[in-house]
């Protein structure tokens, strides 16, 4: 549970990071967006791939026993 509540702060820390350095989180290439009239759907293609990356590479790290 501790390691688990460490891996949680530590990606908080880091999205603020990167708020902070200012890159823009949720809207990079990739990810597509498509407005009509008062319509209009997002979805976050490349986001997802990156976030699935990192939490991947932080649980290998963060789950070794």
């Amino acid at each position: 549970m501790g390691r688990l509540l460490i891996l949680i702060g530590l990606l908080i820390a880091g999205v603020g990071l990167l708020i902070t350095l200012g890159v823009p989180i949720g809207r990079l290439p990739g990810d597509f967006s498509y407005r009509r009239g008062n319509f209009s759907f997002y979805f976050p293609l490349a986001t997802s791939i990156i976030a699935s990356i990192v939490l991947t590479l932080l649980l290998m790290l963060f789950g070794r026993r």
